[in-house]
């Protein structure tokens, strides 16, 4: 009875065991989430001060920097976050393990005491009888056998004994050696927010700066304002002039008198609803860059009483940029707008993609391009060192909002 009841322990501690390491392994998975978002914004940070320091090279404030230094404050933000998830993770991978070390070290105890017990049993009756003269005189073969057969259960279990002994040890090793690697990771951790956080402050620090000198040029930044509105009403109302020309040709083609959307052949319906269905994880059409403009009606970043209008968000990115198809269509329209260079329609069955502000254009008016191809080179503004495209995304004559269609990061 006891032996059993000893056996059910034995049980109960390997799966307590188990149950713990499969706690450590969902906190090393949350760990490894973790990292990797950490890493991206890293990334993201990196990418930001390195379009910093071009805006720095002209020696003047812009609203570009602000915009920069509004987006650095906001990924610094998110990495102190993530820093104070990881640094809550290991506390939490550190109590767990100062949980199990604790248990691991009573059930040694307890371990150790049963053993010593069984040694000095086996010491204390090892000269009342001879074993063999105990198995021979038993009254039949099946007693004998029963005789022998304790013995032997006896002298493994003694074996078995000691085996739990030297794994619980190691368990035990191996739990302090986890407990000083977390503790010295949140050493590192807790270092690194403090950095961290430092950085954030003089972010702070800078944008005030900034946004103070930003609001002294307010005669300029109206008369920019002003260029831009005139600039995008031109280019609006290229577009329109463009799709509703692209509709009545489709119209004519397949004998049909729509006026407001496209009369698709079966080929470009397949197109459309392909478009469609990627809605939310459409690649960007640059490599890598941050929406310095979102769309729609929004404030000015410096002059509150002032409302301004995108037609589609801007995304700045660094010098000699290549910008790239959003998704497999056909160049409807290469064309050059002022304050915009040139801007490029690619038609995707109903939607359209229209890109502008390039310097150099790869693609030809009836080409037909891949998702991610590039099709020209993005221009820089020398004067304030600013390279940055306008995106827009229509459904025949409705505007869209780009970002909702776009995957939520320039990697998509």
């Amino acid at each position: 009875m006891i032996k059993s009841f000893s056996y059910i322990k034995r049980v109960i501690f390997v799966s307590l065991i188990l149950l713990s390491s499969g706690e450590q392994m969902l906190g090393q998975d949350k760990k490894t989430v973790l990292q990797y978002d950490k890493d991206k914004i890293e990334e993201e940070i990196k990418f930001n001060e390195r379009l910093l320091d071009e805006t720095k090279k002209t020696k003047e404030i812009t609203l570009n920097q602000l915009i920069i230094l509004k987006k650095q404050i906001s990924n610094r933000e998110d990495l102190i976050n993530n820093l104070n998830d990881q640094i809550a993770t290991t506390d939490e991978q550190i109590n767990l393990n100062n949980e199990i070390l604790k248990d691991l070290q009573y059930d040694l105890e307890n371990l150790k005491k049963e053993y010593a017990k069984m040694i000095y049993y086996a010491y204390k009756n090892k000269n009342t009888y001879d074993r063999l003269m105990f198995i021979f005189s038993a009254e039949d073969f099946n007693q004998a056998f029963r005789r022998f057969k304790y013995f032997q259960q006896y002298t493994s279990y003694r074996k078995i004994q000691v085996g739990l002994i030297l794994k619980t040890e190691e368990e035990i090793n191996k739990t302090l050696m986890e407990l000083d690697s977390n503790k010295n990771e949140k050493l590192v951790l807790l270092s690194t927010l403090e950095k961290e956080r430092d950085e954030l402050n003089q972010s702070r620090s800078q944008q005030n700066n900034v946004y103070q000198s930003l609001t002294k040029k307010e005669k300029d930044l109206l008369s920019t304002i002003k260029e831009k509105e005139r600039a995008a009403k031109k280019l609006q109302d290229e577009i329109e002039k463009i799709i509703a020309e692209e509709i009545r040709l489709a119209s004519s083609k397949s004998g049909t008198t729509k006026t407001t959307s496209f009369a698709l052949t079966p080929a470009e319906l397949l197109l459309s609803e392909k478009f469609e269905s990627n809605q939310g994880g459409l690649p960007w059409p640059l490599e890598r860059g941050i929406i310095s403009s979102t769309f729609g009606e929004h404030d000015h970043p410096v002059l509150k009483s002032v409302k301004i209008k995108n037609n589609g968000i801007d995304i700045l990115t660094d010098e000699n940029a290549k910008v790239r198809a959003i998704f497999a269509g056909t160049v409807t329209r290469v064309m050059s707008i002022p304050n915009y260079n040139y801007v490029i329609m690619i038609r995707h069955g109903e939607y359209l993609s229209v890109y502008s502000n390039l310097d150099e254009v790869y693609v030809n008016k009836g080409d037909i391009v891949d998702t991610k191809q590039e099709i020209g080179k993005l221009h820089t503004n020398i004067k304030e060192l600013k390279t940055e495209l306008h995106f827009e995304l229509w459904k025949g004559k409705t505007l869209l909002n780009p970002a909702s269609w776009l995957a939520k990061d320039s990697e998509g």
